[in-house]
């Protein structure tokens, strides 16, 4: 939607808003300079309150504060504090200065100098969260109560990554690297219990809603080339197998994917059969897309100050932006103590400012990430395109600490926002402080899907190869329900998808939200049996008194193992389409099974191992390895061959944490 000159009473009222805004906060201007030289101090620590800066080059910072008194304190390696009293009027500026005196470094066999002594237990009161400095014992600052005015009907002033922040809120310039990573080992992961097995006599249905989400694979690689093996909670194993593309047919006629399965031995336990369950996208023609309306909601607030993450993310966007065409839209908000527009939805053809805008950004403050969603779900709102793609792409570590910042705050936020018809895509940067929970159930409740970027190739993979299924939803609220047989299977489990189940009733119930699949994307479910006739126990209750479960004669003559049903709505459509399929064991050896079935077995090998599963049976690394190894099939990109050096890491990491356990590399 086009943005009219005009000054109707609303606009009226918001620019009045901002005004009174402004006239509320005030703004200090100050250098920090050495006593001796006068010379600026290159990233002193300068605060107000409970709001940390660094400087710039020459000793310059700004801070926003609310109006009255305030104490200024500077403080930078190699000198003693320094502070300053002022006092701030409603909509001025205060210029202060503060002069850092050196401190003389003493011999070892000295005492410290008084002065350096009472620097250094000043320096200790200091505790950092999210890249601002607060002080010991202080509560962190509460989010801005104020009333904002509506940020895309007013001008917000933004150099440099500036942003006018709401009072006792300071968007910073870049902080040091130390305050920028020290929260590291504050990496959050919910917990994953795996599917257990059930009876298909007793509960013959499984219900859950499809995820194509990426995140954890390329999360575990961050953690495997870094040296180390990732926590169990941090592998989803769903997200594992479907990092990679698989060879299904493509989608014909009305609906929008095709739907395979295939079943054979399980290669962890030749006891048990595993039905592997494909879903393909219907491929588009990227140049054949609908124009898209995207707002990049970017985080710059202090902790993303690091290689992997700021500077990771403007050259991740930038291949974005390169392969945008002349009818596609991009607004820019970013967030930190505030929230504010860098830049208004801009034609794709004008790559210069958009790109411009990009490189500006630079990072500091804490982190009003729920300020930032809601700010850039009105912008996508104010410039929807009907029939288009419209779309919030939140790049974060996703650590929110400042206004709504709870999962469930913001989930219900981003429920609420959902109807707009705006999709949402999170990408996931960093490390030490990466919120990898949050930002998956953010992205599920928001019509989207979540990928982890490590990398200049992953972003590469994301946003221009498998740009068509990022940026564009061709089914929502796709759910899956299979039904067993009792008279072909005993026990049957689900691998992966633990936090994606759904009950048997919400299958049938259009209301219920559940995943996205993209244009081109590919979707894989795995599912163990336990054949029926076997001896293995499963675990279960008491007989019941007033009732028996009983296989039907129907059921008895029946050649099918199953029967697969697949709901889904059209992308701006409120009732599903339901598809079946069943599925008849021919007996399949695993040696005469697809490259596909084979390589998805052995990525889910290599998920069960690095979580330790109680399900893993007899996996090992050696044995994936080898399959995979003879399922590349044609691997234009090269990700398969990848995965097979990525899992020799693996068995090397796994085996210098066991070492009484024998290792036989795979060659």
């Amino acid at each position: 939607m086009t943005t009219r000159f005009l000054l109707p009473a609303a606009l009226l009222a918001s620019v009045g808003a901002a005004v009174a805004y402004a006239q509320a906060t005030g703004t200090i201007n100050g250098v920090a300079r050495d006593a001796a030289t006068g010379k600026g101090i290159d990233r002193a620590r300068c605060s107000v309150d409970r709001t940390i800066a660094s400087t710039s080059a020459d000793g310059r910072f700004s801070i926003n504060v609310a109006p009255g008194p305030h104490t200024v304190a500077c403080e930078a390696n190699g000198y003693a504090r320094a502070t300053r009293k002022v006092t701030v009027i409603g909509g001025g500026t205060v210029n202060v200065e503060l002069k850092l005196k050196a401190i003389a470094v003493p011999a070892a066999d000295e005492p410290a100098p008084a002065e350096a002594e009472e620097s250094r237990k000043e320096s200790k009161k200091v505790r950092t969260r999210k890249g601002d400095a607060i002080g010991a014992g202080a509560a962190p600052p509460p989010a801005p109560r104020a009333a904002r005015p509506v940020m895309t009907k007013a001008k917000i002033a933004i150099a440099a990554g500036n942003i006018a922040a709401a009072p006792a809120t300071a968007m910073a310039r870049p902080v040091d690297a130390d305050v920028a990573t020290a929260a590291a080992d504050r990496e959050a992961y919910d917990k994953i219990t795996d599917n257990p097995f059930m009876s298909a006599l007793k509960d013959p249905l499984s219900t859950f809603s499809i995820d194509v989400d990426t995140a954890a694979f390329a999360n575990v690689r961050r953690f495997l080339n870094s040296g180390s093996l990732p926590p169990k909670d941090a592998v989803r194993i769903e997200e594992l197998i479907n990092y990679f593309s698989y060879d299904y047919p493509d989608a014909k006629g009305e609906h929008p994917f095709s739907v395979s399965t295939e079943i054979s031995t399980a290669p962890w336990n030749p006891e048990h059969r595993l039905v592997h369950i494909g879903i393909q996208g219907r491929k588009v023609d990227i140049s054949a897309l609908p124009p898209s309306n995207l707002v990049f909601l970017l985080d710059v607030s202090g902790s993303m100050n690091s290689p992997d993450k700021l500077p990771l993310l403007k050259q991740a966007f930038t291949l974005l932006v390169n392969n945008l065409r002349a009818n596609d839209r991009v607004a820019i908000v970013v967030y930190a103590g505030a929230a504010g527009l860098v830049l208004p939805s801009t034609a794709g053809k004008d790559r210069g400012a958009i790109l411009g805008a990009l490189e500006g950004l630079s990072a500091g403050g804490s982190t009003a990430g729920g300020a930032g969603i809601k700010l850039a779900y009105q912008v996508a709102r104010d410039n929807f395109i009907k029939g288009g793609n419209n779309r919030v792409i939140l790049a974060t570590d996703g650590d929110f600490n400042v206004g709504a910042s709870s999962d469930g705050e913001l989930e219900r936020m981003i429920e609420q926002e959902r109807k707009s018809g705006v999709f949402l895509t999170i990408l996931g940067f960093g490390r030490g402080n990466y919120q990898d929970a949050k930002m998956e159930k953010l992205s599920n409740v928001g019509n989207g899907n979540a990928a982890y970027i490590d990398s200049i190739l992953e972003a590469q993979k994301v946003l221009v190869t498998e740009m068509g299924g990022t940026l564009l939803t061709i089914a929502k609220d796709v759910k899956i329900q299979v039904e067993f047989n009792p008279a072909k299977v005993k026990g049957y489990r689900l691998i992966g998808y633990e936090n994606r189940m759904l009950a048997a009733q919400d299958f049938n119930d259009d209301k219920k939200d559940a995943g996205e699949l993209g244009a081109g994307h590919s979707v894989t479910a795995l599912y163990e049996i336990i054949p029926a006739g076997s001896a293995e126990a499963l675990p279960g209750v008491d007989e019941l008194k007033y009732q028996k479960n009983e296989i039907s004669d129907a059921a008895k003559a029946s050649p099918e193992l199953m029967t697969v049903k697949l709901r889904y709505k059209q992308p701006d459509g409120d009732v599903s389409t339901l598809l079946e399929a069943p599925l008849v064991d021919q007996g399949v050896a695993l040696d005469k099974t697809t490259d596909d079935f084979r390589f998805s077995t052995a990525v889910a090998e290599f998920g069960l191992l690095l979580r330790d599963s109680p399900y893993k049976g007899g996996a090992s690394f050696d044995g994936l390895i080898a399959r995979a190894k003879a399922a590349m099939g044609e691997d234009k990109q090269g990700y398969r061959f990848d995965f097979v050096g990525l899992a020799k890491k693996a068995q090397l990491l796994h085996q210098a944490q066991n070492p009484k356990q024998p290792l036989k590399m795979a060659q």
